[in-house]
């Protein structure tokens, strides 16, 4: 009898410290996701308000997408996130389904089941949360908030200065004074690939070095290709994070030969005279050498960065035919502040966001319950915040200012 009440005791201590280990697991948020509360919460949520604000007055409607969709939406030859950074899972009726990685398929697949017909411009703009499986080592956060415009309709150089122009407009907003927004072509790395007689595995490797900015291995590799030195040359410009106009005029030059990369540059230089319109162009900084993993680009691309963030504030540009894959022929652009990254380099710059507070705390002791309702209710109809508190014994006024000021309360009101 001893030895099985021992036993039993042994098991009773190993379900609490297995109770107790699961208990403090649960309190832990999965890796690559995080909570956001208090005065973080207020400045997102006051940061997030401004710039979607901004987002109405050039005209832009919001709208709102599923957080999952089929995966098809988001499937290679849309060319989206790649199947292993998705997150995956079925529907009762076996439906591979996919939390969204990228807003711009669900909004392009929103526009053209709702404007279809439409043959002039739509403005559409969102917010919301993505989600990428991200490997553990690279330290992203796997679930991030963006907020973006999408222009639908409209395959001109004014659409791309208008959202270029909006993006620098939101960032002056968020409070920023100094950043930078590369834009570059997909056609100039595309036409020089294709001058080049590059095979796909060459092409891969050869965007992976740029993307990387390893000149000298790109360097190195574009000499293994004995290539005519003008299309040597041209590639080499990619390794500049800013075109001069001397450059420009040089790479225009060298391209007379090469319609797809002159075409690509003309584009740009005509967007570049489009912003001095708007006044950012000291923003705007054509970058040769950009590129993206988003194959469903079809015209420029563009990222926005500042100090205290490595990773880009914003990205973007054209995609002329992701809607096609809907049933909609049309052109269109757009961009995505991501707002973590934005909020980071914020705070790392100093750059304050004004959050009010205006809420009155009520502390009441039990016998005037009724009183301090009336009062609040009151309150809350004149447009006051209330919270309410039950005095209790053995706690003074000190207790429940220091309370206010963790809430972020701007006043105590004791009856």
């Amino acid at each position: 009898m001893a030895v099985c009440g021992k036993r039993g005791a042994n098991g009773t201590k190993g379900q609490k410290g297995y109770s107790q280990i699961m208990e403090h697991r649960l309190l832990h948020t999965p890796e690559g996701v995080r909570d956001i509360y208090n005065r973080e919460c207020a400045r997102k949520l006051a940061l997030q308000g401004k710039l979607h604000g901004l987002l109405g007055k050039y005209g832009y409607h919001a709208v709102e997408t599923p957080t999952f969709e089929f995966f098809d939406i988001f499937s290679r030859e849309i060319g989206t996130t790649p199947s292993k950074d998705l997150y995956k899972f079925f529907d009762r009726e076996g439906n591979t389904l996919a939390l969204r990685p990228d807003m711009t398929p669900s909004i392009a697949r929103c526009a053209a089941k709702y404007y279809g017909d439409e043959e002039f411009p739509v403005r559409l703009c969102y917010m919301g949360n993505t989600f990428i499986n991200n490997s553990s080592y690279q330290g992203r956060l796997k679930e991030s908030t963006q907020l973006g415009a999408e222009l639908i309709g409209d395959n001109s150089v004014d659409a791309d200065a208008e959202i270029l122009a909006l993006v620098a407009d939101e960032l002056q907003a968020a409070g920023l004074e100094e950043f930078q927004i590369g834009v570059g072509h997909v056609d100039f790395f595309k036409g020089l690939a294709q001058a080049a007689s590059l095979d796909e595995e060459t092409e891969a490797e050869l965007m992976g070095l740029i993307a990387n900015k390893n000149s000298f291995g790109a360097e190195e590799l574009l000499d293994s290709l004995r290539l005519p030195e003008g299309l040597k040359e041209l590639f080499s410009m990619m390794g500049s994070i800013s075109m001069t106009e001397e450059m420009m005029r040089r790479a225009k030059e060298l391209a007379r030969e090469y319609p797809t990369v002159l075409r690509a540059l003309e584009r740009l230089e005509r967007l570049q005279q489009a912003l001095l319109a708007y006044g950012v162009e000291k923003y705007v900084a054509v970058e040769p050498g950009m590129l993206s993993s988003y194959h469903y680009y079809t015209g420029i691309i563009f990222a926005g960065y500042t100090f205290g963030s490595g990773e880009p504030i914003v990205k973007g540009g054209r995609y002329d035919g992701l809607l096609g894959h809907f049933g909609k022929d049309a052109p269109a652009i757009g961009f995505a502040v991501v707002i973590d990254q934005l909020l980071a380099a914020l705070s790392r710059q100093k750059v304050k966001i004004p959050v009010e507070s205006d809420e009155t705390l009520v502390v009441y002791p039990a016998d005037r319950q009724e009183e301090a309702i009336r009062r609040a209710v009151a309150m809350r109809k004149e447009g006051c915040c209330v919270s309410m508190v039950r005095k209790e014994g053995g706690r003074d006024e000190e207790d429940y200012r220091a309370y206010a000021k963790r809430m972020r309360m701007r006043e105590v009101l004791f009856l």
